[in-house]
């Protein structure tokens, strides 16, 4: 599909809450200078961080795999990926989230690289590949479009994406838009981007103020920037409790150490909270898809995962415990198995019926659905009718929902 195609098939939101999304933003802006201007008085925060001169050895050695960079042709982009695996085997397409890099994906390029010809890629904007500063270039028609050049280009017609947080999201564009091109998707931490700007907690990093602070100029760059990006720190604190954590938070905070590092992530969110998917293009993906969650995870609410499943035929859902927003850092073994056994076919899904341990969160889940949930093209009566039938153990557990028809 081409851009124009691309964009032919993309709703932009109505005028009033384009409008009330900038009117919102400017007020943040004030709000967030105002408050800014206070504490730099008091000498408690600086629009700052410590300059990192040179990349961490993780960041530019050959152990994950090779680097290497691709130019899309005819869009004046180059983007920058590392690859793994055998060249033979199918493609796996990593995608990672914001804010965020290649890097993010080192516990997983090792195991898939075994089954799969790993691809993990920089997006535009972000690590070693191209960052235009233009709003423009990252409205979704022309990242999509990129994006498929870029597979295409890889040599193959359609691949395996698995994409987290930001990456899942335009994973999800895809399969909808462009379904040929992708022979299974997975989606990490992130819900499908019709539901995705209606749900965001209030208690997410990311949430709704945040959303309206990053329409404004040069502000939002300058935020991230603060008090020697504690944004990073904030995102990553799951890594300060592993063993080789320090060093993965060092190139995090090397990959976003300028203003101009944020200024291509940034806008993603500039633009993607304008667009929706409409009409045929919400007919049900038919790619098989794995959902998978950090039972913890602040920014993902289970019920919105539930919802999304309205929108798949034939889908998976993975829990991961003792995990948040990032179950691929903070439970690498339990999805790396879940990757593994999903993209390769393994035939270890199953569902289960246990005692409610919580009927709150049944109740909860039940009422975010109309009070049943779909299974696949069918729906699971039998939860609407036995209230010990637990969604909330269920939930719990390292289980899988699959449709019938798959």
């Amino acid at each position: 599909m081409s851009v124009i195609q691309y964009n032919e098939n993309l709703a932009i939101i109505s005028r009033y809450e384009a409008i009330k999304i900038f009117y919102l933003s400017l007020l943040r802006g004030i709000w967030i200078l105002c408050k800014q201007l206070v504490l730099m008085v008091l000498r408690s925060s600086k629009f700052e961080c410590n300059n990192i001169d040179n990349p961490p050895s993780c960041l530019v050695d050959n152990t994950l795999g090779q680097h290497s960079y691709m130019k899309i042709k005819g869009r004046g982009i180059k983007l920058h990926y590392i690859e793994a695996g055998d060249k033979s085997k199918p493609i796996v397409l990593l995608l990672h989230g914001f804010p965020d890099c290649w890097i993010g994906w080192y516990n997983q390029i090792p195991i898939l690289s075994e089954h799969f010809r790993v691809i993990a890629l920089d997006l535009k904007g972000f690590g070693d590949s191209d960052k235009p500063l233009s709003r423009r270039s990252y409205k979704p028609e022309i990242l999509l479009d990129e994006l498929t050049i870029f597979i295409s280009s890889l040599g193959v017609t359609r691949c395996a994406i698995v994409g987290h947080d930001l990456g899942a999201l335009l994973g999800w564009y895809l399969v909808h838009l462009n379904p040929n091109l992708v022979s299974k998707f997975v989606s990490i931490s992130c819900i499908h981007p019709n539901i995705y700007w209606n749900e965001i907690p209030k208690n997410a990093t990311f949430n709704n103020n945040w959303i309206q602070l990053c329409q404004l100029p040069i502000i939002p760059e300058l935020d991230a920037l603060k008090n020697d990006l504690v944004l990073i720190d904030q995102c990553y604190k799951h890594l300060k409790e592993q063993s080789n954590g320090e060093k993965y938070i060092e190139a995090y905070k090397y990959t976003f150490s300028r203003k101009e590092d944020w200024t291509g992530p940034l806008n993603y969110y500039r633009n993607l909270p304008f667009y929706r998917l409409e009409g045929e293009n919400l007919l049900r993906i038919d790619v098989r898809c794995l959902l998978i969650n950090g039972k913890t995870d602040e920014s993902v609410p289970l019920e919105t995962i539930v919802k999304s499943t309205e929108y798949v035929e034939k889908y998976y859902l993975k829990i991961i415990e003792d995990a948040g927003h990032y179950p691929h850092q903070e439970n690498p073994e339990m999805v790396n198995k879940a990757l593994v056994e999903f993209l390769s076919d393994t035939p270890i899904f199953r569902l289960k019926k246990e005692i409610n341990p919580n009927p709150g969160i049944l109740s909860k889940m039940m009422g975010s659905v109309s009070n049943s949930l779909k299974y696949g093209s069918n729906m699971i009566s039998t939860v609407k009718n036995d209230p010990n039938v637990v969604m909330a153990s269920l939930l719990s557990k390292n289980l899988y929902f699959r449709s019938k028809s798959s």
